[in-house]
């Protein structure tokens, strides 16, 4: 059973229908399912999945969604059907030269954007639909990639995160800051409701995230890093945020190369 989570009003938004947005509890035990869903431990208060799987039942539980960048898999899906909207820079699509297959989307115009948020809009509201209570859009920060070049900005993804906001509040759901801790101010006053920050310990970023979000920070710290970092972590911030240390690959438990520990 979930205790003490936190509700946000939705103001106006209440009189028409749209339910309250409830934010993940506070240093509640986390769980990142990102390479395969499976049943949480018990003490386990969040789980983050990705969009194409179901909600933990009685957890609160984040829906994964690459928001600025495409997944491997869909890669031909966006060829398709929404070519346009695919950064080309030198007449090349820019690639993420960390995950082969994800192209960078194209958030430079207004027109562009409003476009790519009506298509990741409607994977918000499959969200919703299946009973997930937050979305975690990754990629925030793909105008870093390299390739790109300027041919979009931190100011063009801010435009675009705020419609991505909209569109979760409206659903009733809440929705994270991911990673970009330079962008925390701004992306607090965008009307992101929590942050999920990977590696801020091995970076020393963690104080940033919670100058915007206070307690609402959920920390990932990887197995491949440095044992220290997430030692660290522990020392200085258990009790008050999440913290979890989790294999790269964050796949599912029993599976080789499976890791995972809280604090």
């Amino acid at each position: 059973m979930l205790a003490a989570l936190a509700f946000v009003p939705a103001g106006s938004a209440a009189a028409s229908g749209v339910p309250p947005r409830r934010l993940p509890p506070v240093a509640g035990v986390f769980d990142y399912q990102l390479g395969g869903a499976y049943r949480p431990a018990k003490d386990v208060r969040i789980v983050d999945r990705d969009r194409h799987d179901r909600p933990a039942p009685g957890r609160y539980s984040i829906c994964y969604v690459n928001a600025f960048q495409t997944q491997p898999e869909e890669r031909a899906w966006w060829l398709a059907h929404h070519r346009s909207l695919l950064l080309r820079v030198g007449g090349h699509y820019v690639e993420d030269p960390d995950w082969p297959g994800e192209y960078v989307l194209d958030t430079s115009t207004a027109a562009k954007r409003a476009a790519l948020a009506a298509v990741v809009g409607r994977w918000f509201a499959g969200c919703a639909s299946k009973g997930f209570a937050a979305i975690e859009p990754d990629n925030l920060d793909s105008w870093t990639r390299r390739g790109v070049h300027g041919a979009i900005t931190r100011s063009d993804n801010l435009a675009y995160a705020r419609l991505l906001v909209t569109r979760a509040h409206r659903l009733g759901l809440a929705i994270a800051q991911k990673n970009a801790v330079e962008l925390a101010p701004a992306g607090r006053r965008v009307g992101f409701d929590f942050a999920i920050a990977e590696e801020c310990a091995v970076w020393h970023e963690c104080a940033g995230y919670e100058r915007a979000y206070g307690r609402h920070v959920i920390e990932i710290e990887y197995a491949d890093q440095p044992a220290s970092a997430y030692a660290r972590a522990c020392a200085l911030r258990s009790g008050r945020i999440s913290i979890i240390r989790r294999d790269r690959d964050v796949v599912p438990r029993g599976t080789s190369g499976y890791y995972y520990r809280h604090c």
